[in-house]
């Protein structure tokens, strides 16, 4: 087995903190998740997260205006310039100090940032090669408080920067003579927001106590007046000499002052407040957290910390709708390049929308798992990934998209394990609130509930290949009940075991139920022999976890002394152990008194997962990563760190020495009171940071991993939401039984002497996917039976490989069916002796063809609606017509008809 696998999708977290950007054509929306980007293309309902991370969480997002650049900056500083045509960094750059907020000019030329009470402006990292993107140009001064936003002019001659101090001030990108300054008041609270109006000066201030003020400036754009060459050299030579005494440099620097006097203001840009308006007239809304403003249509967005959002039109302040989205404050808002959708993020439940306001429809909902993710499973098909969370919710998300398209909320309790039956329209749900319930995946309702007679807090859950069988182990009464799909009915109730019940696993071969218990012992029992207890497997610790092979020949249990081992459950014979404790390499968290070794001593592997071809074995715990071992040499092949993301907690290995003072670690000082989300509530006994601090970090955790069925993804439950790692075939070159004629040449020549066969085998040997794809489609499809049939098996499996990946991208789908048909047609029998080994392929093609078939079936069943209605339409107009002018012909009727379906059939090509 390769183990390419690369990260390629984030799911279950869709915003966690920072600004919103819509790309540039305004059908894409660039959301930050963590220290991780994800991109939402709205038009084509596609989600994805760029193979990047920062190294912590991302604060403010730049977009460029051209849609090429993007960059990130993180809760120091750190920021990333990222292409988001390549989805790659090009530089990176540390600004010292935590950045407020980040914007680009209109022309693309500069950007400013904010940061302390301070405003930096840089040239924008241009198309060409440059040795350092980051050249410092200004520095201007005057805010006394932080700063917090920022707004340019569309000519990019001007921006404007909001402050705490409750000021507004406005500065000129280049020295004009006019306008170098300008500070403007008029609020009583932090500024949220400020915007220019469209091709003036003019400006709008929003601040945190919900009011809005007008300024008009007596100067138009065109009327700004470069500075005198003289001037501006005496200014700049006066910049450089103090820039030799400073260790930093801080470009030319702009000081401003709040009360001018009257000389220097004179012939100089001035503004008037025209109207001030306030949101809250009612008193019913609290505190005003983001606004947008689109300038091309005046519309101004604002959203509120009670979840409310405003539309006015600007600048005679119109209402033209408001309504409430969420229950947690609005953390950001962005309006696309059109002014039709509207996109919010709320940080308190990881919620993101996009509203389109004109028709009042949501174009995406989405929000993750509140709490984190606990369990996840996918589909027989690996079309469908199911999680379940701490906050009792059940969500199901598909694979292709990233986006999830069901959430249940039937659980009371946080939910504790999730798996789908054989079919892979039923999902099974376990949770703390003692009961286990069954979901259809056809009508989205939950059709079975099932409960034990005492109440018990489930801890696991499992079902038998048939799907008919529903098993849960139990956490405080050590039992294990068996329950009827069909009927919802309890069977019976497995007692035997001294210790909480950990973990299930039903024999996907064999009637056999595996149960693991803290009273360090595996109890195996037979479904067939009225549930009697066929072996007993004696451990040396506590047992977390069991897992069968996918052929159900062995038995992979992790125990808590950090040990795997392996079983040969039908003679209880152990054949093999890993060592895997050091492997997890735990990190320090950051009041740890002890160091990562000692504390390693203490941790093992918390979830199990056998590869689809049952040669590898998955494992994670309490730790960033996650390890791949081969189970027949047990050595360790692979490990996978799912997280650099220093805003969690036990990430380090060893302790910062720089945090450590003669009083203790300075993660033991409570600062700040509490930022804009308030103090959060102290709740003893979880898992997830001690909440009772205003400032607490998560740790870092895997609490899931499960391998897809078809052998070509893995995906794992973190705290970072659901990650899923891919086999990344394009950027390896892995030939197979290559020998010295086997070249691009040889083959493309064989495919002119029209040996088609021979032209395939040598294409995969070379392995080139295109130039397979290339041999492939140059066969006539009269050829492909022959071909088929001619074709060595152990090209066979390649072969239907390939299909199932073609499928995924090719168009021509009809031509690859042919290929697929006649193939298993002509070697079913022979692949059938080998179903082990090749159901990760045939499951893999099963699910290409499966969406396929889905999207197709949904579109003929629409084109039939629309027959039916065309005809209905024909037959009405054909009855007016023989009502009113008897004399119709029949064939006039039939042309009508025709006409009519003709039109029908044009519209829907056009749509």
């Amino acid at each position: 087995m390769r183990f390419a696998y690369r990260f390629s999708g984030l799911l279950g977290t869709v915003y966690r903190r920072g600004n919103l950007s819509f790309t540039r054509d305004g059908n894409s929306l660039l959301s930050p998740v963590g220290n991780r980007v994800s991109l939402f293309d709205l038009k084509n309902n596609k989600c994805e997260t760029f193979p990047l991370a920062t190294r912590l969480n991302i604060v403010c997002v730049g977009l460029s205006p051209d849609g090429t650049l993007a960059i990130l900056i993180d809760e120091e500083g750190a920021a990333l310039l990222v292409s988001l045509i390549g989805k790659c960094v090009i530089h990176q750059f540390y600004f010292h100090k935590p950045v407020h907020s980040v914007k680009f000019s209109p022309d693309g030329k500069k950007f400013v940032i904010t940061k302390d009470n301070l405003a930096y402006l840089y040239h924008a990292p241009g198309k060409k090669r440059e040795f350092n993107a980051f050249v410092l140009d200004k520095t201007y001064y005057g805010p006394y408080d932080e700063t917090t936003c920022i707004d340019w002019t569309d000519d990019s001659k001007c921006f404007a920067v909001g402050s705490k101090d409750m000021s507004t001030w406005v500065f000129g990108a280049e020295r004009w003579a006019n306008l170098i300054y300008y500070s403007l008041g008029g609020h009583k609270d932090v500024i949220v927001a400020c915007f220019f109006e469209e091709n003036s000066l003019d400006l709008y201030t929003i601040s945190q106590d919900a009011a809005l003020c007008v300024w008009q400036c007596d100067t138009e754009l065109d009327g700004l007046k470069p500075m005198p060459p003289k001037d501006a050299a005496k200014e700049e030579d006066a910049g450089e000499n103090d820039e030799e005494l400073l260790e930093e440099p801080k470009g030319e620097e702009i000081h401003g002052k709040a009360n001018p006097s009257e000389q220097e203001t004179r012939n100089k840009v001035k503004y008037s407040r025209v109207a001030k308006y306030f949101f809250n007239k009612e008193g019913d809304f609290n505190n005003l957290t983001a606004a947008a403003y689109h300038k091309k249509t005046h519309l101004l967005v604002t959203g509120f910390a009670s979840g409310i959002f405003h539309l006015h039109e600007l600048p005679d302040f119109n209402l033209i709708h408001s309504l409430s989205i969420s229950d947690q404050r609005i953390a950001s808002i962005s309006i696309n390049c059109t002014g039709d959708w509207i996109a919010f993020g709320c940080s308190g439940l990881g919620q993101l929308l996009v509203w389109e306001w004109q028709s009042e429809s949501y174009v995406l909902k989405q929000q993750g798992h509140f709490n984190s993710m606990v369990s996840l499973a996918y589909s027989p098909d690996g079309q469908y990934i199911v999680t379940g969370g701490e906050d009792g919710k059940v969500k199901v998300w598909n694979t292709s998209s990233s986006f999830c398209f069901v959430t249940f909320t039937e659980h009371t309790s946080g939910v504790t394990a999730v798996t789908f039956t054989s079919t892979g329209y039923v999902v099974l749900s376990a949770s703390l609130d003692g009961t286990v319930r069954a979901f259809d995946l056809h009508r989205y309702r939950n059709f079975r509930t099932f409960t034990s007679p005492r109440p018990s807090q489930f801890s696991c859950l499992a079902v038998d290949s048939s799907g008919e069988i529903v098993s849960a182990g139990s956490q405080d009464s050590f039992e294990i009940f068996i329950w009827s799909m069909q009927s919802g009915r309890l069977l019976d109730v497995l007692a035997g075991h001294e210790g909480p019940i950990s973990s299930l696993s039903f024999n996907p071969m064999k009637c056999l139920l595996a149960s693991a218990s803290w009273d360090k012992t595996v109890k195996l029992w037979d479904m067939l022999d009225s549930w009697r207890t066929k072996e007993t497997l004696i451990m040396n610790s506590d047992v977390l976890v069991v897992a069968f092979r996918p052929d159900g020949k062995e038995l992979a249990v992790a125990a808590l002394n950090g040990q795997i081992t392996f079983w040969d459950h039908e003679n209880a014979v152990q054949t093999g152990s890993i060592e895997g404790r050091h492997d997890l390499q735990m990190g320090r968290k950051e009041l740890d008194k002890i160091t990562a070794k000692q504390a390693a001593k203490g941790k093992s592997f918390t979830t199990l997962c056998y590869s689809a071809d049952g040669q590898s074995i998955l494992a994670g715990g309490l730790s960033k990563f996650v390890c791949i071992y081969n189970v027949k040499e047990q050595i360790l092949m692979k490990k996978f760190e799912i997280s650099c993301n220093h805003s969690l907690d036990a990430m380090e290995e060893y302790l910062d020495r720089r945090k450590m003072t003669e009083f203790g670690s300075l993660a033991l000082i409570d600062e700040g009171g509490g930022g804009d989300e308030g103090v959060a509530i102290p709740l003893p006994g979880v898992k997830r940071g001690d909440m009772s601090y205003r400032h607490f970090k998560p740790e870092i955790r895997v609490t899931c991993v499960r391998f897809s069925p078809t052998g070509r993804s893995w995906a794992a439950t973190t705290t970072e939401g659901l990650l899923i790692y891919s086999l990344d075939s394009g950027l390896i070159f892995d030939p197979f039984e290559l020998d010295i004629d086997v070249t691009p040449n040889n083959i493309h020549k064989t495919l002119r002497q029209k040996e088609y066969t021979m032209a395939i085998i040598m294409a995969f040997k070379l392995n080139e996917k295109k130039l397979i794809q290339e041999v492939l489609e140059a066969v006539p499809s009269s050829e492909v039976d022959v071909i088929c049939s001619s074709l060595p098996d152990l090209y066979v499996e390649k072969l239907l490989e390939f299909l199932a990946s073609a499928f995924e991208i090719s168009c021509h789908l009809e031509f690859y069916l042919i290929w697929a048909h006649k193939l298993l047609m002509l070697h079913g029998q022979k692949l059938k002796t080998r179903s082990v080994k090749l159901l990760p392929v045939i499951q893999f093609l099963q699910k290409s063809i499966q969406r396929h078939f889905e999207n197709v079936s949904k579109l003929c069943e629409w084109n039939i609606y629309n027959i039916k209605y065309a005809l209905a339409i024909s037959e009405q107009r054909g009855v007016k017509r023989l009502a009113e002018e008897p004399s119709v012909d029949e064939e006039e009727l039939d042309s009508d008809s025709d006409c009519l379906m003709q039109e029908v059939h044009k519209d829907k090509l056009s749509s």
